[in-house]
């Protein structure tokens, strides 16, 4: 899974998100023909980007190039079930990227169309927001 190997700070405040906020980079394709990009303002976890890497893997196999466009850099920290209250912030549970519309989230490339547009849809159902499929 993707975690950053060092951080300024060990663990992030929350911070809002707004939905009215449209992303300004990583909106077009850089790389691969085809992509998938977000339509919502969420946070994608480290697993998710994983398990949507895997089935890209499994569509594609050895023809093409995947290109991964979002690093999850953000830390969410999470308490043990049934504590008291006090005593501070949790440790670190796991990170995630802060997803807004208009994102590029993963490339493809040097595959048929019809073989990228099945993996995309299969990658929109992994995900925690509504995508669309992008072509160059």
């Amino acid at each position: 899974m993707l975690t950053p190997k060092r951080t300024k700070y060990r663990k992030a405040q929350k911070g809002r998100r707004l939905g009215r906020e449209f992303e300004c980079r990583g909106v077009t394709l850089e790389y691969g023909t085809f992509g998938i990009a977000s339509l919502e303002n969420k946070r994608i976890t480290s697993r998710q980007i994983e398990s949507a890497r895997r089935i890209l893997l499994r569509f594609i196999r050895k023809g093409g190039k995947i290109w991964i466009r979002v690093f999850p850099d953000k830390p969410v920290t999470k308490r043990p079930p049934e504590k008291r209250q006090g005593g501070g912030k949790g440790d670190v549970d796991h990170y995630v990227f802060q997803v807004k519309p208009g994102r590029v989230i993963f490339e493809l490339g040097g595959v048929p169309e019809v073989d990228a547009m099945n993996a995309l849809k299969q990658i929109g159902y992994k995900l925690p927001f509504k995508t669309k499929t992008i072509k160059r």
